[in-house]
C-alpha cells in the first residue's frame, strides 16, 4: 500500500521518547505501538511522555515495553493522553524540556500531533539540537506536505455513518438538514463527507457560500420533481454558531431546516484499517529517519510513498482544500 524508505543508518540511538499533543485522533495508538515496537526490536529504549508537552516540561515519562502497547492498535484516543500546552510557546520552557530529555538520556523525540504540535517540535529542535521527527496526527487533514493525516479517514467514516442515519429522516419528511462536521479553518472533512453522502451543498471556510444558489437549486428540483438527499454538510468554521446562522437564513427563505452538530464523536472510536496501516507505516519510518540522521522533519505520505517535509514548511505553509472536488460535488448534485 505504501512504499517505505530504505535508508543508511548513521546515528546511534540508545533511547527515544514519544508524545502525543493537541487534539486526539483515531490512529494515535497504532502510531505509538509502531514507534515502540519498531524501536525496541532494534535495541532502542522508548520512553512515553504523558500528556504531551505539558508532561514533557515536568518530566512525566515512563519507559515502555513491547507488552505495554499490546491490544491498543484498535483503540481510539491515545494511551499517552494529550494536552494543549500554551506554556511551551515560551523558549525558556522549551529549554527546560530539552534539559529534561538530556538528563533522561533521550537521543531523539517523536511528536504526534497537528500543526501547532509540530511547530513546537520545530522550535524545540532548532533551539536545543535534540533530533525531532514529527508525525501528522489530526482528523482535519490540514497539514502541509502530506496527502493524509492519521485519523482523517476514521473521522470521515464516523461522520458518514451519522449522516446516513440523518438522511432517513430527511427523506421521510422531505426536510432539509444542516449537518455540521469538524473543521474550524479547514474544509477537508466536509469536502470528502459531502461527496460521499451526496450532499446538496458543502460549506467550507475556504470558499464563499452562496445561499441564494442553494435555495434556487432546491426550488428548481422540487419544480422538476427531482429527488433530494436533504443534506447540507457544513464545516464548523472559525466562528461558533455558523450552522445555526445558516439555518436561520434558510428559514427566512421559506425552508424549515433541522440542525445536527456531530461534534467530538468524530475524534473518537475505533480507527479504520486505513488509519491503522498509515499510522504503523509512518511510525516505523520515523525510527528509520532518526537512525539515518534526520531531524526537524515531518514524515508524511505523498502518492503512496513515504515522504519527508521540513517542519518549518509545516509551520509556515497551509494545505488548501481541493476545489476540484467541491466543483465535482456540485456537478454530481445537479
Amino acid at each position: 500500500m505504501y512504499q517505505l524508505p530504505q535508508l543508511e543508518h548513521t546515528r546511534t540511538l540508545n533511547a527515544i521518547a514519544v508524545l502525543t499533543s493537541g487534539g486526539d485522533s483515531p490512529g494515535m495508538n497504532p502510531a505509538i505501538r509502531g514507534i515502540v515496537r519498531a524501536a525496541i526490536n532494534q535495541g532502542i529504549k522508548v520512553f512515553g511522555v504523558n500528556r504531551g508537552y505539558s508532561g514533557l516540561i515536568i518530566g512525566d515519562m515512563v519507559e515502555l515495553a513491547a507488552s505495554d502497547v499490546t491490544n491498543i492498535i484498535q483503540r481510539g484516543g491515545t494511551l499517552l493522553k494529550s494536552d494543549r500546552c500554551d506554556a511551551f510557546r515560551d523558549p525558556v520552557v522549551r529549554n527546560q524540556a530539552a534539559e529534561i530529555l538530556r538528563k533522561n538520556g533521550i537521543d531523539g523525540l517523536v511528536v504526534i500531533g497537528g500543526d501547532g504540535s509540530l511547530s513546537g517540535a520545530h522550535l524545540l529542535t532548532q533551539e536545543s539540537g535534540i533530533p525531532v521527527v514529527g508525525l501528522p496526527g489530526t482528523i482535519d487533514n490540514d497539514i502541509y506536505g502530506t496527502d493524509d493525516t492519521i485519523g482523517f479517514d476514521t473521522a470521515v467514516n464516523t461522520a458518514l455513518e451519522g449522516i446516513d442515519k440523518i438522511r432517513d429522516t430527511a427523506v421521510s419528511h422531505e426536510r432539509l438538514f444542516l449537518v455540521e462536521v469538524m473543521g474550524r479553518n479547514s474544509g477537508h472533512i466536509a469536502t470528502q463527507v459531502g461527496i460521499a453522502c451526496g450532499a446538496e451543498m458543502i460549506v467550507v471556510p475556504e470558499t464563499e457560500f452562496k445561499l441564494e444558489a442553494l435555495c434556487f437549486s432546491l426550488a428548481n428540483n422540487r419544480h422538476e420533481g427531482k429527488g433530494s438527499s436533504g443534506i447540507i454538510v457544513v464545516a464548523e468554521g472559525p466562528r461558533p454558531g455558523l450552522t445555526y446562522r445558516l439555518a436561520q437564513q434558510l428559514e427566512e427563505q421559506g425552508e424549515s431546516p433541522g440542525v445536527c452538530i456531530l461534534g467530538h464523536i468524530q475524534r473518537g472510536g475505533t480507527p479504520t484499517g486505513r488509519d491503522r496501516v498509515l499510522a504503523s507505516c509512518l511510525a516505523t519510518s520515523a525510527i528509520e529517519y532518526l537512525k539515518a540522521g534526520y531531524s526537524d522533519i515531518m514524515v508524511g505520505i505523498s502518492e503512496s510513498r513515504i515522504c519527508t517535509v521540513p517542519l518549518r514548511d509545516v509551520m509556515e505553509r497551509t494545505k488548501p482544500v481541493n476545489e476540484q472536488l467541491l466543483d465535482m460535488a456540485m456537478l454530481l448534485h445537479k
